[in-house]
C-alpha cells in the first residue's frame, strides 16, 4: 500500500519570507540566526516553497518573529509580524 502525502501549507513560503523581510536581514543573516549549517540558497528554498523547513527550524523562525508555530503552519492564521498580502490585523480569517 502507498502512503498518502501529506497535507501542506500553502502560506508557509510567504510567512518566512515576511519574516525575514520584517527583520531586515538577508538570507546569509538568517541562515545564521536560525543556526543552520546549510547556505543562504537553503532559505531561499524555503522562501520559494521548493523546500519546508523541519520542525525545529519552524519553532526558530516562528521565536525569531515572536509568533506561535500555529500561525506559520496554520494559512488561515495571519500575524501582525507575518503580514502577507496587505493583511495586517492579528486574526483568523
Amino acid at each position: 500500500m502507498g502512503q498518502r502525502s501529506r497535507q501542506k501549507p500553502k502560506l508557509l513560503a510567504d510567512k518566512l519570507f515576511a519574516i525575514r523581510e520584517n527583520l531586515g536581514i538577508s538570507q546569509s543573516e538568517m541562515a545564521s540566526r536560525l543556526e543552520l549549517d546549510a547556505p543562504y540558497t537553503t532559505i531561499s528554498a524555503f522562501e520559494r516553497g521548493k523546500q519546508e523547513p523541519d520542525l525545529i527550524i519552524l519553532l526558530r523562525y516562528a521565536r525569531l518573529a515572536g509568533v506561535s508555530t500555529d500561525v506559520l503552519i496554520d494559512d488561515s492564521y495571519v500575524s501582525n509580524n507575518v503580514s502577507i498580502s496587505g493583511v495586517k490585523k492579528s486574526h483568523r480569517v
